[in-house]
């Protein structure tokens, strides 16, 4: 045990220091835009600061703190010891090697790509090797996650998987698909021209295979939140979780609606025909069922809890409830960022209004409510609460957790409500500063400094969250907590379940063919059309 937590708290300490690098770096980034005067402002200095919050939002803290939280519950939730853990530090070593090559190779000004990985925008090859190796590290906790599962199957044949334990192995097969798309980019495109071995790169197929990544790992940074939704939630609200099968069916979902979406990012590429590009805005209205689902197990499963506390009449449950608990006010302000976020996303990916936010601050704003507000949110809580079995002590009072999460919160939708609105005037994302001089764009600085008010709360809060985690390794240490499960019982245990609710062989096979649907042609296009006829440009390196 006393290993497990020292492998789990290094994966979770890293991503938590690559968030509070992220922070500041994106603070900045509001300032550079406003009308403020910045210092060390230059375009390169822009770019460059954008690339490192990306890259350690986006890869460095997501993959961490899954591979963190996913050894966590697979020794509570399974109370198994992991498999073969001297591979979960391999995976560990490698994930910190690409970190330190893809974070030096930024900060030397040859990676300022941003963090996505579009052609004809070349970065050093060093930059795209660190970031496959955190990936190959990832592949390791996929592996070693489906393994556990396999051996508790094999240990007690006929039950269930526990549910938290059922998400993660989701998860890990979810990250598995979507991770084809970028490798093969990377592996057959990007790295060698970053070399100079190819002189081109056909770049309506590296957009398209990164398509097929850029949306579903979104979905493999939030699963985490929604696994603290269905399991600990409840839980810490002193209530039961509504539906087990419910939870299960999420999951499913989730790996079969979220990965033939990714072409309504590429609306307005020329590449694609219309046919398909409407297919997947359809496959990507389905991945609301899964949220659906959510809000109304979870809505469910926390009138229960406030019922039992004596919440009366047809809302009194909510008061009811215990809001002083951290766990329970994250869920409660997450649920209320998702209505926005979601909200939102249902503009991006409609086929029409597509064209009206299309790289502006709109989707910057949609992202950041997702992203930054619901899962990352829900990070913390989960951090605050598995924090005391990880450490074995316990500070004297949750007040600053509950601070901290009021401050994200707030700043949250400080910063991303002007940023809603500015994209539906124009503003246009991906721009170091704005001339506010311009009579046209004269109005839109206001607003910004709004948005940067907004990032300064989210300052303050990363730096309010990193002391108090701090602070449960200085408090006094409490013997009778161990590593122990922290998830709610549902109000009908399962004692057994079908075997398609237990695992995951036929739902692969159903994403392989959804995948062929979705991906079939528009990839296998590039390889029939003759060479002039595709879309190809020369490489142009940056950096």
């Amino acid at each position: 045990m006393v290993h497990a937590r020292r492998l789990i708290l290094a994966h979770l300490w890293v991503g938590f220091a690559a968030f509070a690098i992220a922070a500041v770096l994106g603070v900045w980034q509001m300032w550079a835009r406003s009308p403020l005067p910045a210092p060390f402002l230059t375009a390169e200095a822009y770019f460059t600061s954008v690339t490192a919050h990306g890259v350690s939002m986006a890869y460095v803290l997501t993959t961490f703190f899954v591979m963190g939280f996913g050894y966590y519950v697979a020794e509570t939730a399974l109370e198994r010891p992991l498999p073969a853990p001297f591979l979960a530090w391999l995976g560990f070593a490698l994930g910190i090697i690409g970190s330190v090559m893809a974070a030096v190779t930024i900060f030397a000004g040859r990676a300022t790509v941003l963090f996505t990985f579009y052609p004809p925008l070349t970065a050093s090859p060093f930059f795209y090797i660190g970031l496959v190796l955190v990936v190959v590290g990832s592949w390791i906790w996929c592996g070693l996650i489906i393994l556990a599962m396999i051996g508790f199957k094999r240990a007690n044949p006929g039950i269930p998987v526990p549910l938290a334990m059922f998400a993660t192995v989701g998860n890990a097969v979810l990250w598995l698909w979507t991770t084809v798309g970028v490798a093969a980019e990377l592996l057959f495109q990007v790295i060698p021209a970053a070399f100079g071995w190819n002189e081109a790169i056909d770049v309506g197929l590296s957009r398209t295979l990164f398509s097929w990544t850029l949306h579903a790992i979104v979905y493999f940074w939030l699963i985490p939140s929604y696994i603290a939704f269905y399991t600990m939630a409840p839980q810490a609200a002193g209530g039961r979780l509504y539906s087990d099968t419910m939870g299960r069916l999420t999951f499913i979902l989730f790996l079969i609606y979220s990965l033939p979406v990714g072409m309504h990012h590429l609306f307005m590429d020329p590449q694609q025909s219309s046919a398909f590009k409407f297919l997947q805005m359809s496959f990507t209205a389905l991945v609301a069922a899964p949220t659906l689902l959510t809000v109304f197990t979870i809505s469910a499963s926390m009138e229960i809890a406030g019922r039992l506390r004596g919440g009366r009449g047809l809302f009194g449950w909510i008061g009811a409830l215990p809001w002083d608990r951290p766990m329970v006010l994250a869920t409660g302000l997450a649920f209320f960022m998702l209505w926005f976020g979601g909200g939102g996303g249902l503009i991006n990916m409609s086929y029409g209004m597509n064209a009206m936010v299309h790289n502006t601050s709109w989707v910057t704003a949609h992202f950041h409510l997702i992203f930054g507000g619901t899962a990352v949110i829900m990070y913390f809580a989960i951090a605050y609460t598995i924090w005391p079995t990880l450490t074995g002590r316990m500070p004297a009072s949750v007040r600053h957790q509950r601070l901290q999460l009021w401050l994200w919160f707030i700043g949250m939708m400080v910063m991303t409500l002007p940023w809603h609105y500015l994209g539906l005037q124009g503003q246009w994302r991906r721009v170091a500063t704005f001339n506010y001089a311009d009579p046209i764009i004269a109005a839109w600085g206001p607003w910004v400094v709004v948005s940067l008010v907004g990032g300064v709360f989210l300052l303050a809060s990363a730096v309010l969250f990193i002391w108090n985690l701090l602070e449960f390794h200085r408090a006094r240490a409490v013997t009778t907590i161990g590593l122990r499960p922290l998830y709610a019982t549902a109000v009908h245990p399962p004692e057994r379940v079908p075997a398609a609710l237990n695992g995951f062989a036929l739902w692969n096979v159903l994403v392989l063919v959804l995948m062929v649907a979705a991906y079939g042609y528009p990839v296998a296009q590039f390889f029939v059309i003759d060479a002039p006829e595709a879309i190809v440009h020369r490489v142009d390196e940056r950096g």
